[in-house]
């Protein structure tokens, strides 16, 4: 054993000067190599990188790898010299066989732009393998009546190596009965013969052992031996003869079981049972040919027992056996050369060079997606394929060299659409009838930010009540963006404007990630009714996409204002009111009247007087709606002189808000009524008056009478276009008296009764909106007509003037007020709203 090891390792050494310098070469793109058989690990085949006109930095960034087609990762290369090294352990004979041509065929794919490179590294043989005879003894028995000059095969020995490495000759040792003889057959396989060259004598020598070696033609020379024990038997001297020596037949590989290949026929001149024949395989012959083959032994016929494969095996050479049944039995051989005719019975192949990478959806036409080949295994026009993809198809083939092609695109990518294909690939041979196969390619396409985000709808509206707890949400938008990953994250923000001339940022935040929007403190109705916020919804994408969303926010009115009493003008400024009063005074005489206004609106600001407390509950009386002060009787000389009244206004909101006013009447004798009747006025008049006073009643009654007919009037035209509604509306644009374009007015009436509340709305969008109120009473003999200056900031404290009108059955007065929310009238456009309630 330490002989041979040392033997391997010259042998070695001399083959690794040899090819020191290994030989390459680049024809037609392909580059090719020479190396010999079992080199170590990590031997260096050659510069790929510099044969292949790559730096070194290519090799990382381009991802440069190397695939076999033989299945084994026999080489791989070393990154950081860009050298073709030996990555497992080469055995041409494992590899190749028999074949006199041993190529290893590589795919080198390189990325970004995606390449293919052919590589061939032949494998050449080293005389690693020394001839061996398949038995160490091989028994014959010879007849001694054999003639000289008959040959008798003898098994073959067999050399895994190829060239001048295979086997070469055979010798014998020295005998002066037997020589040898090399037979060389088809495939150039040698077969010794033993040669009887001297007549034998059984009674002389009844036994000869020679010694059979095989010899190769490697340098140095391996042998191997086997030896040969020749009985000599006596009588039967006839061997079997073969018609034909060499018997040739072709057939189809898919031919069925049982089918009869040939018919072998031999002759015995003997008689009896040394002239019987049996027929055999002979005695060397392969276990591959004996599961495919069979042979009748009395007649000779070859039949096929097992199935033939032209792609594993195209032809067989098998020894036929002859032997008689004489003693000692003779035999004859011939040998039947089968030759395995191709059929289309393969399937062509699609093998995947380069799997695909995910694709951009914005990748243009004709980007390499994958590399790919096709291959079948039978020969002609069986094994030439042909791919097809299905009609429509987004991508393409394209040809590259020897059964290669690239996958391309070939239309326009939409991920939104399709964000997956599976390509669906059909290989077809030229066989009769051809032969198919799919192969189906998953390709991923990647987002590309192509799609802005989109709200659910273009614009929100949202109702909150004032005096909400700072930092309550409001409202949640929600948006939505059709691409992937990072481009479909959205983020919330608010766009800088202005709200009363300030940002609009002051009184909301957003949360970014999911749209909620936050209050940063508490609303007043009577200060902010509506604003707006513009909304953004931005993707994470590069570049990123955005869209807007207007949010109308809609401040509703709680009842947080408590009635400001504003006559008295002495009570509403914190003292006490004193009136004075004949003492001859009738019942329903008007004492004084109480008027207040509540800054909120709508049912919150409907306001009723209620008596309280009294010197004498039973002299006075107050109205419900107007608040006037009446006797309910006539006043009597027991009656105190000073009467006390507390009054309590409350509004009709929910909870209830209320105020007191403090009356102090004093009763006097022989003083007149301070407030005259007007129609008692017209028919005797007051001598005490002075003519200021007169005037300046009449001036303010003819104005009251020019209001209340304006407003019937309006009243009158809304009823007729709008019989069916209870509200009417008339544009300043449809009355020549009023001609800014900034005020609209609305009337709402409600007729289910007498007249209760009229309330007038008006302003711009953006401003604080104002109304006039009146309250009217069927029990009103004399009306105050009262007007309250209209103003932004809501002072209620501010009386213009107090005239008389003689309205009948009714009292008006206007106050200043803000939009109600149950009116369900907002201001639009500019114009004011006038509202008339009935109760």
């Amino acid at each position: 054993m330490t002989k041979t090891i040392g033997y391997r390792d010259w042998r070695w050494q001399a083959l690794w000067w040899h090819h020191f310098f290994i030989l390459w070469s680049t024809i037609d793109g392909q580059t090719r190599y020479s190396i010999p058989e079992e080199l170590k690990r990590g031997s260096v085949v050659g510069n790929l990188a510099k044969d292949l006109g790559l730096g070194l930095s290519e090799i990382f960034d381009r991802k440069l790898r190397v695939a076999s087609e033989a299945g084994e990762q026999y080489f791989s290369v070393d990154a950081g010299k860009g050298e073709l090294v030996v990555n497992d352990r080469i055995d041409r004979e494992a590899l190749c066989g028999q074949s006199a041509s041993c190529v290893l065929h590589l795919q080198v794919v390189i990325e970004d732009p995606l390449q293919l490179f052919r590589v061939e590294v032949e494998i050449q043989d080293i005389n690693d393998n020394a001839p061996r005879f398949p038995s160490n003894v091989i028994a014959l028995e010879i007849a001694e009546s054999t003639i000289v000059g008959v040959r008798f095969p003898l098994e073959s020995a067999i050399d895994p190596d190829v060239g001048s490495n295979s086997l070469r000759s055979y010798a014998l040792s020295k005998d002066e009965c037997f020589s040898i003889r090399v037979k060389e057959i088809a495939g150039g396989r040698k077969v010794p013969e033993l040669i009887l060259a001297k007549l034998l004598d059984r009674e002389k020598k009844a036994v000869h052992t020679l010694l059979l070696t095989a010899v190769d033609g490697g340098n140095p020379v391996r042998s191997g031996t086997s030896q040969i024990s020749i009985k000599v038997l006596d009588i039967n001297d006839n061997v079997p003869a073969f018609e034909k020596t060499l018997y040739k037949v072709s057939i189809n590989e898919n031919a069925a079981e049982g089918a009869v290949i040939v018919q072998t026929k031999a002759v015995d001149m003997d008689d009896g049972q040394n002239g019987e024949i049996e027929y055999s395989f002979g005695a060397h012959t392969s276990d591959s040919v004996l599961s495919v083959f069979s042979i009748d032994n009395i007649s000779g016929t070859m039949f096929i027992k097992g199935k033939l494969d032209f792609e594993s095996t195209a032809n067989y050479e098998i020894d036929i056996s002859a032997k008689d049944k004489g003693s000692p039995r003779m035999e004859g051989h011939c040998t039947v050369h089968v030759e395995v005719t191709d059929v289309n019975d393969n399937a062509p192949e699609i093998i995947l060079t380069s799997h695909p990478k995910p694709v951009r959806e914005d990748s243009p036409n004709g980007t390499v997606v994958a590399l790919l080949s096709a291959r079948d295994l039978d020969s002609g026009d069986n094994g030439k394929v042909t791919l097809q993809l299905p009609k429509k198809s987004h991508f393409a083939l394209k040809p590259s060299f020897s059964q290669n092609y690239a996958l391309v695109i070939s239309g326009i990518l939409d991920r939104e659409n399709v964000s997956e294909y599976n390509i669906e690939i059909t290989a077809t041979d030229s066989g009769s009838p051809p032969l198919s196969s799919k192969k189906t390619i998953n390709v991923t396409i990647t987002d590309v930010n192509d799609n802005p985000p989109i709200f659910t709808q273009p614009s929100y509206n949202v109702y909150l009540k004032e005096n909400g707890v700072p930092g309550s949400i409001l409202f949640s938008v929600s948006a939505s963006d059709l691409d992937f990953g990072e481009n479909a994250k959205i983020s919330y923000s608010i766009l800088d404007s202005k709200v009363q001339d300030v940002s609009v940022s002051s009184y909301v935040y957003i949360n970014s990630d999911n749209g909620s929007i936050y209050s940063m403190h508490s609303f007043d109705y009577e200060k902010l009714k509506v604003f707006q916020i513009q909304v953004q919804a931005k993707d994470q994408g590069s570049p990123s996409l955005s869209s807007n969303a207007t949010v109308h926010v809609f401040i509703l009115d709680q009842n947080d204002n408590a009635p400001a009493v504003i006559y008295p003008s002495s009570a509403a400024l914190g003292s006490l009111s004193h009136q004075r009063m004949p003492r001859s005074a009738k019942a329903g005489h008007l004492v004084t009247k109480v008027t207040a206004v509540d800054a909120d609106s709508g049912h919150n600001a409907w306001i009723s007087y209620k008596l309280a407390e009294a010197t004498d509950a039973s002299l006075f009386t107050v109205n419900l709606y107007t608040g006037e002060v009446r006797t309910k009787r006539a006043v009597s000389e027991q009656d105190d002189s000073s009467q006390r009244l507390l009054i309590e206004v409350k509004d009709d909101g929910e909870p209830v808000q209320s105020a007191t006013v403090t009356v102090s009447i004093l009763l006097e004798d022989g003083l007149h009524e301070p407030i005259l009747d007007l129609r008692q006025k017209a028919a005797e008049p007051s001598k005490k008056n002075d003519r200021i006073t007169l005037y300046l009643i009449l001036s303010l009654a003819s104005v009251s009478v020019l209001s209340l007919v304006t407003f019937l009037i309006l009243a009158v035209k809304c009823i007729r276009n709008s019989r069916s509604s209870g509200s009417c509306c008339m544009r300043r644009a449809d009355c020549d008296d009023y001609k800014n374009p900034n005020r609209n007015l609305q009337i709402q009436l409600n007729t289910d009764g007498p007249i209760k509340y009229v309330e007038v709305l008006g302003g711009d969008m953006l401003s604080q909106s104002q109304s006039f109120r009146s309250c009217m009473s069927p029990m009103s003999e004399y009306s105050d007509f009262t007007l309250i200056k209209p103003s932004s900031t809501t002072d209620f404290k501010e009386v213009i003037s107090v005239l008389d009108a003689s309205l009948p059955d009714s009292t008006w007065t206007f106050e200043s007020q803000q939009v109600s929310r149950e009116t369900n009238i907002y201001p639009n456009n500019g114009e004011i709203n006038i509202m008339l309630f009935f109760i």
